[in-house]
């Protein structure tokens, strides 16, 4: 009896841990496979855009689709949940583009928190937010626009005691973090040629 609740104990704490890593899965699909409602949402931004994909993507945690494009130089990212509901727009962005504040902000958690890092990728996100309409999250998307609910993806590498681990926060628009993960990279079942 003793065994079986330590049992249910450390696997209770291994699914802790696992859901604050991100394994991600993305795989390229045909357009047809694209959630149609989604496509139909987002046809309008695509007509000038170049380079359009469509992706299927599981993590450790959900699946959801995304079309990816480029798009008067930015590159997008609109990401949809498994249903087809519109969960955020992101495109990605240089340090300059954040606001000063809102950088040192986010620069004084990297430096507190980590040694020594390297920022790989910043992305700017407008998520879809109560009381809003989808098509006013993608249009100030697609404006650009600085607003109190967008966020900052970040992808980072950081110096550990046993080498690199790259990892995914998610801060606000004041730089303030809202969510960390470790991120760890795709894994390849099939051998790429």
């Amino acid at each position: 009896m003793k065994f079986k609740y330590i049992f249910f104990l450390m696997l209770g704490i291994a699914q802790i841990t696992i859901a604050q890593n991100k394994y991600e899965q993305e795989s390229r699909i045909d357009k047809d496979d694209f959630p149609r409602n989604s496509y139909l949402l987002i046809e309008d931004y695509l007509e000038d855009a170049k380079r359009v994909r469509f992706y299927q993507e599981s993590d450790s945690t959900k699946k959801s689709y995304e079309a990816k494009f480029k798009k008067r130089r930015l590159h997008y990212s609109v990401e949809f949940d498994q249903e087809g509901k519109l969960e955020d727009v992101e495109f990605k962005i240089k340090e300059r583009d954040i606001p000063n504040d809102s950088w040192e902000t986010i620069q004084f958690y990297l430096e507190k928190n980590h040694k020594k890092y390297r920022v790989k990728k910043i992305q700017q996100q407008y998520p879809t937010r109560k009381g809003q309409s989808l098509e006013e999250t993608l249009h100030n998307a697609f404006q650009n626009l600085i607003l109190p609910e967008v966020n900052y993806e970040l992808v980072f590498s950081a110096k550990e005691s046993d080498g690199f681990q790259e990892y995914e926060a998610l801060f606000d628009s004041e730089g303030e973090l809202k969510r960390i993960r470790k991120s760890f990279p795709q894994s390849y079942d099939h051998v790429l040629y």
